[in-house]
């Protein structure tokens, strides 16, 4: 593709044009990355490097207790990496007997965290370092400590209160008894021992270990479910990545029990729709594509789960005859309120990372909401996920808790092909923030030829979970919201705006390197050499 080199959008970021590029949302990583590659690693080391380092240095977003997902070009083939938790055999619906709703924080809403696993079958099958090598910057950071960033720092204290109540966690990542700020220094040297624990055992210990055993304690000691045989029994899977073809191109998503099916849909939706024929962030485009990211949320919500008890194949959802049929329940002069359909039966950190070799990475892990769910291990500093809360509690419902069992996720890495070469590794990371993110990045660069670094810098809009919508109002052109109003959206301020939009990272393939653009919403950065 040639796209326009123009920046259109008021931003302070270029995008970097090299051979190897690592982007992230922290500054610190995206350089454990980069270093990772100057002692002779591959893509998948930096991805590494930079993740573990993450989990460190912005502790808002993911840690030690996160789940991950990859996508990577290997050099001939795509592959993906589903390593989120699952739940522990002790939770039966019966335990939740008399919720409405799965817990947000505590035990109940902690499932075995995947990203250790991740680490390590990564690594094993594709790394040119040594594990322990990868852990080098990450475990400096934790014991000697880094100045925190200021988008950080905000997200820090403004989760602080939810968090309050839990001691441990208040402890840990809450020194003189509140957040750290900007250019403040942190650190957590039970994250350093941990973190050579895991380098030394290869993981081992998280799973079937001293780790192992000390967050079975914590969570007996708490009335948790969580056994040692829960985590012992944890596995990553490898999976064959799902896609729809998009103008040519073709957008690839890690199955469920992930939301990238969402994009997939939304792509499928729109592609029946000459959208290059409307303006760029005017209302007809924006409303076509609000529509569309409402139906295929609609069936995501209603039917997507662990694919052992959806009621079909995903591939179903992705069906053309499907798809096209619910294009045409789009009005073009008005908003709909759009039921799921009847297919026939058949907090988080994004990275991506790319080297001279051609080895391009697709990475990102999550504690889901922020720090997660507010628990944290004694001694240890892992603060672990609330991905339960992502499950059903309705009686019957394909995402129903029940034990061993996924939860629906929220956390999705993306990439791009065409005629079965890589093109693009890219992610939007913020919860249901990101198949939306997909989407409005693949329709920027195809549609409308931009540029990596512009399509991330332009304005974002969102389709909250009771399918409201909001928007970075002050970035689009003045009566464009008015008119989607006037159609009938219903428009409404996310709480906290700042984060509500996501962060973006995202490496284009050039003839000669990459094109590396990283999101101004975000401290990160995208480097290279």
């Amino acid at each position: 593709m040639t796209f326009s080199w123009d920046f259109p959008y008021a931003s302070q970021r270029m995008p970097v044009l090299a051979r190897n590029v690592v982007c992230t949302s922290q500054p610190l990583a995206s350089q454990a990355g980069m270093m990772a590659l100057a002692k002779g690693g591959n893509a998948v080391d930096a991805a590494l490097a930079a993740a573990i380092t993450l989990a460190v240095v912005e502790p808002t977003s993911n840690g030690i207790g996160s789940d991950a997902f990859a996508i990577l070009w290997d050099g001939g083939k795509l592959v993906g990496l589903n390593a989120s938790g699952r739940a522990p055999t002790g939770w039966t619906p019966d335990r939740f007997k008399g919720r409405t709703a799965m817990p947000v924080h505590g035990w109940d809403a902690v499932t075995v965290p995947g990203a250790v696993s991740a680490w390590v079958a990564l690594s094993e099958r594709y790394g040119k370092l040594p594990f322990a090598d990868l852990f080098s910057a990450a475990i400096r950071y934790a014991r000697d400590g880094f100045m925190v960033s200021p988008i950080t720092a905000m997200s820090w204290a403004r989760q602080a209160p939810n968090f309050t109540k839990f001691s441990e966690f208040a402890w840990t990542f809450l020194p003189k008894d509140r957040a750290p700020r900007a250019g403040e220094r942190f650190y957590c040297p039970q994250q350093a021992e941990t973190l050579e624990e895991i380098a030394a055992t290869k993981g081992e210990s998280f799973y079937r270990g001293k780790l192992a055993e000390r967050i079975a304690l914590a969570s007996g000691a708490d009335d948790g479910a969580h056994t040692v045989a829960d985590f012992a029994s944890h596995r990553c899977d490898w999976v064959d990545p799902i896609s729809i073809e998009y103008r040519g191109y073709r957008l690839h998503e890690i199955p469920p029990n992930g939301q990238g099916i969402v994009a997939l849909m939304t792509l499928g939706i729109l592609r029946h729709f000459d959208l290059a024929g409307y303006p760029v962030d005017g209302p007809d485009s924006v409303h076509l594509q609000l529509e569309a990211t409402k139906l295929a949320f609609a069936d995501a919500y209603r039917f997507v789960s662990d694919p052992a008890t959806m009621p079909f194949d995903a591939s179903a959802l992705l069906d053309d005859a499907y798809l096209a049929s619910r294009a045409k329940a789009i009005d073009m002069a008005r908003a709909q309120d759009h039921p799921a359909g009847e297919p026939r039966a058949g907090g988080t950190v994004y990275l991506t990372t790319a080297d001279e070799s051609g080895m391009m990475v697709s990475y990102i892990q999550s504690n889901y909401m922020g720090f997660g769910s507010g628990v944290v291990v004694p001694g240890t500093g892992i603060a672990m996920q609330n991905r339960g809360h992502g499950f059903s509690l309705k009686p019957g419902h394909p995402n129903e808790v029940g034990p061993g069992k996924r939860p629906f996720q929220t956390i999705i890495p993306g990439f791009l092909t065409k005629d079965g070469q890589p093109v693009m590794s890219f992610g939007v990371m913020g919860g249901h923030m990101q198949p939306q993110g997909h989407a409005q990045m693949v329709t920027r660069i195809v549609d409308y030829q931009q540029n990596p670094q512009a399509a991330s810098d332009g304005p974002r809009w969102i389709v909250n979970p009771d399918f409201s919508a909001s928007f970075e109002a002050s970035r689009f052109a003045p009566g464009v919201i008015d008119e989607l109003q006037r159609r009938g959206h219903r428009v409404t301020q996310p709480e906290a705006a700042m984060f509500g939009f996501g962060g973006a990272q995202l490496i284009w393939k050039l003839e000669d390197g990459y094109c590396g653009g990283s999101d101004h919403r975000k401290d990160g950065g995208a480097v290279g050499y």
